[in-house]
């Protein structure tokens, strides 16, 4: 049975070629030929280099790089580099926040990701049907104005013993509680499942997460308990790397032990 959270969830080659294609056009012209076609081809050695080596940068990873990225990708990176809490001071404050309670799900998210993501976004059609910049730049993939204000947050659901759930809103860069509210939907089949998963999971989030860091470094944004198809529960842990990537690992709750791992290219 699988639980249901309460919380709501874009290389140039162009120069060269019309270097060499004018270099092509020299060669019928006059008598001079021979010797204008020997400088244009030069000037073409001079530019093929160029292109390769800008290339071989965006490869390496230089700024240029980010272009490669996919929307996801680009989307992890940007939140990212704006959060300054980590998971496991998170997860602290949300215990902290709920008395006897223990971490069933922590999710980063972004809290105006709704309005960035919105298909409109800034995007206007001007009074002769073109489209604006704005609209342009969304339209090719790049991010808008609106999506350069990340705005972190640590998602929480915290369990009391009794099965009792509450969601803990976390300010992901100055570590500072925005919201804390009991879940009012839950019925007794529900409390009795979440404290039946929190009696089962020995092993604590922390613990399951530096499993799945030390199989793969990089940056833990999710950590939740769940179901493993009626054979126990699992902390599916998700990791993202320095290239952006985000790998989930489910990991035994139990005995730390990884029962499967995921890797999303997207």
């Amino acid at each position: 049975m699988t639980r249901v959270s309460p919380r709501a969830r874009n290389l140039r080659v162009a120069g060269a070629l019309c270097v060499v294609a004018a270099a092509v056009l020299v060669t019928g012209c006059g008598a001079s030929g021979d010797e204008t076609t020997a400088t244009a081809t030069s000037e073409a050695a001079k530019v093929v280099p160029q292109q390769t080596t800008t290339a071989s940068k965006s490869a390496s990873g230089s700024p240029s790089a980010t272009a490669q990225l996919t929307k996801d990708q680009k989307e992890r990176k940007r939140l990212i580099e704006a959060t300054k809490v980590t998971f496991d001071k998170a997860a602290t404050t949300a215990v902290g926040e709920v008395a006897g309670s223990k971490l069933v799900e922590l999710d980063l998210d972004d809290r105006d990701s709704d309005a960035s993501a919105s298909p409109s976004g800034s995007a206007s059609a001007s009074p002769s049907g073109t489209t604006s910049a704005s609209a342009s730049a969304s339209a090719s993939g790049s991010a808008s104005p609106s999506a350069g204000a990340v705005k972190p947050e640590w998602v929480a659901e915290v369990v009391e013993k009794d099965g009792t759930a509450h969601t803990v809103r976390i300010d992901a860069v100055s570590g500072e509680v925005i919201e804390a509210t009991a879940d009012t939907d839950q019925d007794a089949a529900e409390k009795k499942q979440m404290a039946q998963w929190i009696t089962e999971a020995t092993q604590t989030p922390e613990q399951a997460a530096k499993v799945a860091t030390d199989k793969k470094k990089g940056t833990v944004t999710s950590v939740n308990l769940d179901d493993n198809n009626g054979k126990g529960v699992v902390w599916s842990v998700d990791v993202v790397d320095s290239g952006w990537k985000k790998t989930t690992f489910d990991v035994d709750a139990k005995n730390d032990t990884i029962i499967s791992e995921k890797t999303d290219e997207d």
